[in-house]
């Protein structure tokens, strides 16, 4: 993982908020990807924050949206916001939104 990557975690009632931090590579995609697996369940939506985020290395971004279908049994609505939101979110997905 990218020394200087977190993921700050706030739940409201049927929101998570995920704000990533630092620079997001293969090991803090893998990272963002666990707490998604294990935090989504039951949720109306989860917002992946990336204004906070210094870099998005392509192997990152690939690793995050090459490994999406570990998601597959859930179907939370995810919304990207932010600078990086376009390089995350994964295209062609009814469940994905992005904003500004």
């Amino acid at each position: 993982m990218a020394p200087n990557f977190r993921i700050a975690v706030h739940r409201n009632s049927q929101s998570l908020h995920l704000k990533l931090l630092g620079d997001f590579d293969g090991s803090s995609a893998h990272q963002l990807l666990n707490v998604l697996k294990s935090d989504a369940n039951g949720l109306a939506r989860v917002f992946v924050h990336t204004d906070c985020l210094r870099n998005v290395h392509p192997f990152g971004q690939d690793v995050f949206q090459n490994n999406l279908d570990i998601l597959k049994r859930q179907t939370v609505p995810l919304v990207f916001t932010g600078e990086y939101a376009s390089q995350l979110a994964p295209g062609n997905n009814a469940l994905v939104s992005i904003l500004p």
